[in-house]
C-alpha cells in the first residue's frame, strides 16, 4: 500500500510525538516528587517551559524525518539516515527513563552524550538528502546541548 504525502507527514510527526509521550510517562510522576527535591543550577528553566519546547521540537523532528522519507526509501542514504533518526529517538526516550524513572542523573548524562552525537550524525545524514531536513534538527541539537549542560550540573549538585 502506498502512503500519500499527508499520510507520511502525519505518521512522521505522530511517531515523534509518541516518543515524547512515552518519555512523559516516566517524567510526569517524578516532577512534583523526586525532581522537585533535586538541587538545580541557577539557569534551570521553569518546569512549565519543557513541555511546549519539547512538543515543538518533536514536531520539527517529525517534519524533518518526513522530508527525508519523501525522497524515497530506495534513494541512496535514506534508510541509513532514518535509521540514525530512529536510534536518536530511542535514546531520547531512554534519557527520560534513566533520569526520571531510574532517578539516575549519571546514567542520563551518559545517555544524553550518546544522544547528542546521534543527533549530530542524523543532521549530517539528513543534510546529504535534504538541506531543510538537516536545518530543522538544529534547534533540537541546541536544546539537547543545553539539556546536557543542565544534566551535568544536576548530576554534580546531587
Amino acid at each position: 500500500m502506498k502512503i500519500n504525502y499527508l499520510g507520511k507527514l502525519a505518521i512522521s510527526v505522530l511517531i515523534c510525538l509518541l516518543a515524547g509521550f512515552l518519555g512523559s510517562i516516566f517524567t510526569t510522576p517524578s516532577i512534583p516528587t523526586w525532581y522537585a527535591s533535586l538541587a538545580k543550577p541557577s539557569f534551570n528553566p521553569p518546569n512549565w517551559l519543557f513541555a511546549p519546547v519539547w512538543t515543538m521540537l518533536f514536531i520539527l523532528m517529525g517534519i524533518s524525518a518526513f522530508l527525508v522519507w519523501q525522497k524515497g526509501l530506495k534513494k541512496k542514504g535514506v534508510k541509513k539516515a532514518l535509521g540514525f533518526f530512529l536510534a536518536q529517538l530511542i535514546f531520547n526516550v531512554l534519557w527520560s527513563f534513566f533520569f526520571f524513572k531510574f532517578h539516575s542523573p549519571f546514567l542520563a548524562l551518559l545517555d544524553i552524550i550518546i544522544l547528542w552525537f546521534l543527533i549530530l550524525l542524523t543532521i549530517f545524514k539528513f543534510f546529504k538528502i535534504n538541506n531543510t531536513a538537516g536545518l530543522l534538527l538544529i534547534p533540537y541539537l541546541l536544546w539537547v546541548s543545553f539539556a546536557s549542560i543542565l544534566n551535568y550540573f544536576v548530576y554534580k549538585l546531587n
